[in-house]
């Protein structure tokens, strides 16, 4: 069974319908309706924002999350004072990730750069290199070198009216 394509004139006649439908809140487990690409372009869903990813980075994700909790909240210009004075190992990752994702903003999405702050930053997971440690006696054992995956989403500060 495939999956029906809205043609372009169809999509801005059903826009508020589908904005509304999108937008609201569903329990984890319910499937909400995935958008393609070309009906996100269309309805201008994403463009509000700008998203960045890092894979396989060589850390565990929980000392990268230690981290990226300080900086979660804050606007961009405090996020990279905090990522600049902090000796850890994960911070100059994290600050080309947050450069990354201000240039999607700025140059895909026109946001204003003072105005961005980190709405979403998380670590995830990723694979597990397993490599053999030998031991005395002719034994061995495992050497687990994990890593993680970053994401981070920026977003523009409502205006205050």
């Amino acid at each position: 069974m495939a999956k029906k394509v809205m043609s372009k004139s169809e999509l801005l006649e059903r826009r508020d319908e589908i904005i509304a439908e999108y937008s609201k809140p569903t329990r984890k487990n319910a499937k909400k309706r995935v958008l393609t690409k070309k009906e996100r372009k269309v309805l201008g869903i994403g463009r509000d924002q700008g998203k960045a990813t890092l894979k396989h980075l060589r850390m565990n994700a929980f000392k990268v999350n230690a981290l990226i909790r300080q900086v979660v909240g804050k606007s961009l210009e405090e996020a990279y004072a905090i990522l600049l004075y902090t000796p850890h190992g994960a911070a100059q990752p994290l600050t080309k990730l947050l450069k990354s994702a201000e240039a999607n903003a700025v140059n895909n999405n026109g946001l204003n750069k003072e105005d961005l702050y980190v709405a979403e930053l998380y670590a995830m997971q990723g694979p597990t290199l397993k490599r053999i440690r030998p031991l005395s006696k002719g034994q061995a054992s495992w050497i687990l070198k994990r890593s993680c995956h970053v994401h981070v989403v920026l977003k523009e500060k409502e205006q205050e009216v």
